[in-house]
């Protein structure tokens, strides 16, 4: 089995979130997974959140990265950085806008998407009632990115609150 990390956003991803669901079906089967709690995660840092990521990256080595939220805007900063290994397989859903103006968050933001994703392979899953990103600015995204997208009618953010605890499909995605 891949070895996977997954990346939570602001605030986390603990029970009942998908991502928590996620790693406890990945571990069951002996899968090797990576699920940590990025520093501080109510009042994140970019510049911690980087020096975490990147220690996680060389150390663990992981052939697949899940991101969820503020995870995603992370990556694309580690992305146009220029300093990470590549992974097999990228799953990026419900990233922000771009320009996300949420006070707390400010030094992630503005940003530009990443020219290049560190992967052979990736997909956007997004959905078209999600508050932190419309479905114009979830196609721009796509068409900035080069790559597939798959759009959750009525999926909010892809979170807990919006009814995505156990998620089979993002299992077989890793698994397959």
């Amino acid at each position: 089995m891949r070895k996977t990390l997954i990346l939570h956003g602001w605030g986390g991803s603990d029970n009942p979130h998908w991502q928590a669901w996620l790693a406890g079906e990945l571990a069951k089967n002996y899968g090797t997974v990576c699920f940590p709690l990025l520093d501080n995660p109510h009042f994140p840092s970019k510049n911690r959140w980087m020096r975490q990521v990147k220690t996680l990256l060389a150390d663990f080595r992981p052939d697949v990265v899940i991101c969820h939220s503020l995870a995603n805007i992370l990556w694309f900063h580690l992305c146009n950085e220029g300093e990470i290994a590549p992974v097999q397989r990228l799953l990026l859903v419900a990233p922000p806008r771009l320009d996300c103006e949420i006070e707390i968050l400010k030094s992630f933001f503005p940003l530009e998407a990443p020219d290049r994703l560190f992967a052979q392979e990736a997909l956007l899953v997004t959905s078209d009632t999600d508050p932190y990103m419309g479905a114009d600015e979830a196609r721009e995204l796509q068409k900035k990115l080069g790559i597939e997208m798959i759009v959750i009618p009525n999926a909010g953010h892809i979170n807990a609150e919006s009814g995505f605890g156990e998620w089979p499909w993002v299992k077989e995605w890793v698994v397959q």
